[in-house]
């Protein structure tokens, strides 16, 4: 009896302590960040990482359970650095974490700061503390929203949209080392049959804003035309005219974005982005609608820019402000406005770009190499301009990294662009 007696005292002695030792237990006087990751990489080191995928599901750890109803949008900002644009994200909670996923892709090779606001609060009713991390972006820069991209890795197919060659449409294309290791390869084309030919052309044009971005390098050793003299070069045309076409001089003295504008009531005109690298402007003996020309004459002209070596183009169309820009190497050197053309002109009602091409003349196919594609019988006659020509202005030289996006491209996204990818 006294063996049970001194058993049930034990047993009330150690349901005693553990009553004092649970109620001597503290709980959390502050609410902290204890770790940041995305997959396996540290968002919460002492160094920002810049590996960081453009999807990531970045999951942050605290000391104690996080309040779900906290856990929302408001609380947590996810900002791009260069332009300061917000990022959307969905947030959710389990335990003492947050999971933090953007609902659109981010940008490569773009800096990022992840805040989380004093809004965020534990089940305890402990604010946080507000604390943001820093992160970038796996490779070069890119600013978001292409519909399409070429980049010639060993192939010509489209890596982010369904823009692929037609059955067939690849003709005598090699690869080859780019403007640097990071840049890969490029497509190499002969300056004689060499072409690419991608269905849909006209999808990929039909917008208000639009970007054409694209690296290129001419070879001009041997490219001359039928009567011995130097050839020109078409290096991307969809329906000539009729739809859009970037072609360079034979003697480099300049280059132009020829294309189709929508100006309303079911029609189009086209209009050219031309640089001559002159500086003449609407201003001193340039055309009325002519805003910007970049002086090049004491710098070698566009022959320094574009004249066997590598060069990064990019020309664009902004509907809000009516205005057709091209940059070269993240500079500007060209711009129109449509809202300097002359009184009573339909060009004043340009809305955007658009396809103008007609069967059998045209074709909606849009041509790496050439002014058209194949299949098109626009000036197949002219020695010039008749792909079945091998002496025609076919292009000679290498593209790389064509891409086309539905929107304009701020300055600092193409500078940045070119920094990155230079």
């Amino acid at each position: 009896m006294k063996r049970k007696s001194v058993f049930l005292s034990v047993i009330l002695v150690t349901a005693m302590f553990a009553v004092i030792l649970s109620s001597c237990k503290k709980e959390p006087t502050d609410f902290t960040l204890a770790a940041m990751v995305t997959g396996t990489i540290d968002l919460n080191g002492a160094t920002s990482p810049n590996t960081v995928p453009v999807k990531p599901a970045i999951v942050a750890t605290f000391n104690t359970d996080v309040d779900v109803a906290t856990a929302v949008p408001a609380n947590v900002a996810l900002v791009q650095d260069y332009d300061k644009a917000v990022m959307a994200v969905t947030v959710t909670a389990s335990g003492k974490t947050i999971t933090v996923t953007p609902t659109e892709d981010l940008g490569n090779g773009a800096l990022y700061k992840l805040t989380l606001s004093a809004g965020l609060k534990s089940t305890g009713g402990l604010a946080l503390t507000s604390v943001a991390r820093t992160f970038t972006t796996l490779g070069t820069f890119v600013p978001k929203g292409a519909i399409a991209y070429w980049n010639f890795e060993d192939n010509a197919n489209d890596q982010i949209g369904a823009y692929d060659p037609a059955s067939g449409g690849v003709v005598a294309i090699t690869y080859a080392a780019s403007r640097n290791t990071a840049a890969g390869k490029a497509a190499t084309f002969d300056g004689a049959t060499s072409i690419i030919e991608v269905p849909n052309g006209d999808v990929l044009m039909n917008s208000p804003d639009f970007t054409l971005s694209f690296w290129v390098k001419t070879n001009s050793t041997g490219h001359l035309d039928a009567g011995g003299n130097p050839a020109g070069y078409f290096v991307i045309g969809l329906a000539a005219f009729y739809g859009f076409q970037f072609e360079i001089t034979s003697d480099f003295s300049w280059c132009k974005l020829a294309a189709r504008y929508d100006i309303g009531g079911g029609e189009s005109s086209s209009e050219d982005l031309w640089f001559p690298g002159d500086g003449k402007t609407k201003d001193n003996g340039g055309w009325q609608g002519w805003e910007f020309c970049k002086d090049l004459t004491g710098s070698g002209g566009v022959a320094g820019l574009l004249k066997d070596k590598w060069a990064q183009v990019v020309c664009m169309f902004e509907a809000s402000t009516k205005r057709g820009t091209m940059f070269i190497n993240g500079e500007k050197m060209k711009v129109f406005n449509f809202n300097l053309w002359p009184d009573g002109d339909a060009k004043r009602n340009v809305t955007g770009m658009k396809y103008g091409g007609t069967a059998p003349e045209t074709v909606n196919e849009l041509a790496f190499g050439f002014i058209q594609s194949r299949a098109g019988t626009l000036w197949d006659t002219e020695p010039w301009g008749g792909y079945d020509f091998p002496t025609s202005n076919h292009f000679k030289g290498q593209l790389d990294d064509i891409r086309i996006f539905h929107k304009a491209l701020t300055e600092t996204e193409i500078q940045l662009m070119y920094n990155s990818e230079k």
